[in-house]
């Protein structure tokens, strides 16, 4: 892994004796990693992050790990709201959905999990809780999107990937008790999820994160079948819940 230095201004103090306990990704959403560096070096710009990772596996090292990168903006997760407070934010390069998404090259993927594995080795951030910029700001959000290879990201001790085979097909159920208990499941996961057993636009939107990270193939935002017996694997590989 090669890391290039390239000292971003926008940072701050992180709050005292918050733990830094999640790991952020996103994509770039630009053109080029130049210009994205560019852009996470603008005073102007006021984000950041604290590494961008090229297609070619260039890992440009942005803000120190011990302060505060402003990349999550707005975002919750698990009852918070200061996710840069607590988070390490990862860029990688990509033109997203904006400019013509794309998979992410083994170049890519290999830096970011030699870096990544780093990362977890100096803080102790739950595997629940290596998460995409989708998870954290659903409304707002698609990123790092359905093409990035979070199971491969697991298998290499980065993040969680639940193993739903044990886990029955309930099929397709929309009655307000069966959207209840899908709300329940993504709040206690972490998403900003009010319990409402109605398909609120909030709740799609929360159900369409999930679904982007953990069952991309069907990103509708409806609970069917497979997406709920992921989600029922994922709760279950967390007993704390």
């Amino acid at each position: 892994m090669q890391i290039r230095q390239s000292p971003s201004p926008n940072h701050d103090a992180r709050p005292a004796g918050l733990p830094i306990d999640i790991l952020l990704l996103h994509y770039t959403d630009m053109r080029s990693c130049e210009e994205a560096v560019e852009r996470l070096r603008d005073p102007a710009a006021r984000v950041s992050a604290h590494y961008c990772i090229g297609k070619d596996g260039m890992v440009h090292a942005l803000v120190p790990e011990e302060r505060r990168a402003w990349h999550a903006g707005p975002s919750y997760w698990a009852g918070a709201r200061d996710i840069n407070g607590r988070s390490i934010g990862i860029e990688l390069d990509n033109p997203g959905h904006q400019f013509g998404y794309q998979p992410f090259p083994e170049a890519q993927m290999q830096a970011l999990i030699e870096l990544g594995q780093g990362i977890l080795s100096r803080h102790p951030i739950p595997a629940h809780r290596v998460l995409g910029h989708s998870d954290v700001a659903p409304i707002r959000k698609v990123d790092p999107g359905e093409l990035f290879d979070w199971p491969r990201l697991a298998a290499a001790g980065i993040g969680l990937w639940p193993n739903a085979a044990a886990f029955a097909d309930p099929g397709l159920a929309a009655d307000s008790k069966a959207i209840a208990a899908v709300q329940s499941q993504l709040a206690r996961f972490g998403y900003d999820v009010e319990v409402t057993g109605v398909a609120d636009s909030r709740g799609r939107a929360a159900l369409a994160a999930f679904q982007r990270h953990f069952h991309p193939c069907r990103i509708s935002g409806e609970a069917d079948g497979g997406t709920r017996r992921m989600l029922a694997a994922l709760i279950a590989q967390l007993p704390f819940l």
